[in-house]
């Protein structure tokens, strides 16, 4: 079976700038990797309204899916549903759907909606919304494309929403191994191991354990069986 791909815009010059750091890519990759989707690409952009557009257009256009975060807040600098909009022709409004939802949201913790709090309401026509229970905002679906905040606990929500509408593919399984030898010790005899098991993808990652050297194999892969068969393989290294 053919698996589904998806792809990620991770949206805003804090990003970039080394203030905020990112934990909605990690969390997506790993959610997409046990339903079967292969995260194949992500992006991490500024708040630039024309590299947003273009990476929204040749994304969504290359992969089966394009998940992005970030850009849908109250601020000036929160431009993602403008560009969203703009890539696919559409136009932009306030939705009476996402505004009914900002309204009893903050009349029950009786804060005003205002006129910043209000672009959270600003929806393109057409999108289905993705549900926000914990501060009400939402995001939404448009064509192939979810738009989603960039607060890592909204960002987790929304995708658990949607992770069951995903078409999903076999998937991917891992083992780890971890030898107490060097990678440079070792690296020949894991060629061959790779080069026996083409099925297979193979991770060479070097650790220091208490000042001993050692490299941890991570074999991925979809048959399971095959996978015995490389990590036996591999114990003979040590």
């Amino acid at each position: 079976m053919e698996q589904p791909t998806a792809s990620m815009l991770v949206i805003g010059d804090e990003l970039l700038s080394g203030r905020t750091q990112d934990a909605n890519m990690h969390h997506l990759a790993n959610k997409l990797t046990e339903i079967g989707i292969n995260l194949s690409e992500a992006r991490f952009i500024r708040d630039d309204a024309a590299v947003i557009v273009s990476n929204i257009v040749e994304l969504s256009t290359k992969f089966d899916y394009l998940f992005t975060s970030g850009g849908i807040g109250p601020t000036h600098d929160d431009i993602t549903t403008d560009c969203v909009a703009e890539a696919f022709g559409r136009q932009v409004s306030v939705r009476s759907d996402a505004f009914n939802i900002l309204k009893k949201y903050y009349d029950g913790k009786g804060i005003e909606l205002n006129e910043a709090r209000l672009r959270m309401a600003r929806i393109p026509e057409k999108a289905d919304l993705i549900e926000n229970i914990i501060s009400g905002a939402p995001g939404y679906i448009i064509e192939n494309v979810y738009v989603m905040a960039g607060v890592p606990r909204i960002f987790q929500s929304m995708l658990q929403t949607v992770l069951p509408n995903l078409k999903k593919g076999t998937p991917t399984l891992s083992i780890s191994i971890k030898l107490y030898k060097g990678e440079g010790d070792i690296a020949l005899e894991l060629e061959q191991i790779v080069k026996a098991f083409s099925k297979l993808t193979f991770g060479s990652y070097p650790f220091n354990e208490n000042g001993i050297h050692g490299t941890n194999i991570v074999i991925r892969g979809k048959d399971k069986k095959l996978m015995i068969k490389a990590e036996e393989k591999v114990r003979t290294i040590a």
